[in-house]
């Protein structure tokens, strides 16, 4: 496997910054007060298409050479890689095909479409995502590019948490432990990579909603393990079939335990987010705020970074979120 490491993530940064927002570090007294450390927050819903994900796509298309660009870019996507994808596509002249799921909300679907890129539906139930896009990159020539399974993606998500570590330092502070809201695992790659050679002491941690821990008991396990069919479909942007083969082999050896949060505990995080620090952020995007507000991490006497991943929601569930 080509993985990437630290100097592919620091390579990233200077690469997309012409490109994205450098999101802020944020701090609020309730945060503090509530759990007696000093937490840090990373605003990717500021993120130019709404999430950390167009850090990736826009290091991975930038890469991509003349003529790999003139055939186009294909992507699957419940919504925000999808956007993420179309957007630095377009920039780049090149044309996006996004497979989205029956499922996905209407919203991501509409912005996907927004940057002009040419949407194709399945069941994510019984079609297998990552060969449909394989069959249509074979048949048309199309760059690949997975939302967490590649170097160049897995390095430009790992920008956000140099970023987060050079804004703690500019405060005097040193973060001890850093969550990141996992899915297939690449945000947290990216992460995991860059704290390894910019902080190594900073303990980073996974997030998972109930029902699609496969990171956590993969972690656990030592080996990548499957999410079982059903659940609740709430935090879509992070219902994996199991970790990547790429992102697991970076993650195995550098994470801390995983933690798991439920429904409930997220639209709680959604309703903080919007009333207090006055971000609207997503279901999939708000575990690690989650984690934190229900206890499941200690926090007493230490510095907590964690990242909101994204903030485009449903404005239905947005609604089931505050009422």
């Amino acid at each position: 496997m080509n993985l990437p490491t630290h100097d592919d993530v620091a390579a990233a940064a200077p690469r997309i910054a012409p490109h994205i927002v450098r999101t802020p570090l944020l701090r609020h007294a309730a945060l503090d007060q509530l759990t007696g450390g000093t937490i840090l927050i990373k605003a990717e819903p500021l993120q130019k298409t709404g999430s950390f994900k167009f850090r990736g796509a826009t290091n991975a298309v930038l890469q991509l050479t003349n003529a790999q660009r003139r055939a186009g870019v294909v992507a699957h996507s419940s919504g925000n890689h999808g956007q993420a994808i179309a957007c630095a596509s377009a920039s780049a002249g090149a044309p996006a095909t996004i497979f989205m799921p029956l499922d996905a909300p209407a919203i991501k679907v509409e912005s996907t479409a927004f940057w002009g890129a040419n949407i194709e539906r399945f069941d994510r139930n019984s079609a297998d995502r990552d060969q449909i896009t394989q069959d249509f990159a074979t048949r048309t020539g199309a760059a690949l590019l997975p939302p967490y399974d590649h170097p160049h993606v897995i390095a430009g998500q790992g920008t956000l948490a140099l970023e987060a570590i050079a804004d703690a330092r500019a405060m005097g502070l040193t973060m001890d432990e850093f969550l990141v809201c996992t899915g297939g695992g690449g945000m947290i790659a990216g992460c995991a990579l860059a704290f390894e050679g910019a902080s190594p002491a900073t303990n980073v941690r996974s997030v998972e909603p109930a029902g699609a821990e496969d990171t956590a008991r993969s972690l656990l396990a030592g080996t990548r393990l499957s999410n079982p069919p059903g659940g609740s479909q709430l935090c879509d942007s992070l219902l994996t079939k199991m970790p990547g083969e790429i992102t697991f082999a970076i993650n195995q050896p550098r994470l801390g335990a995983g933690i798991v949060v439920t429904d409930e505990e997220v639209f709680a995080a959604m309703r903080f987010a919007f009333l207090r620090l006055k971000l609207v952020v997503e279901p999939g995007g708000a575990v690690c705020l989650a984690a934190l507000l229900a206890g499941k991490v200690d926090a007493r006497g230490q510095v907590i970074g964690l990242v909101l991943s994204g903030g485009n929601v449903d404005p239905a569930v947005f609604a089931r979120a505050l009422f």
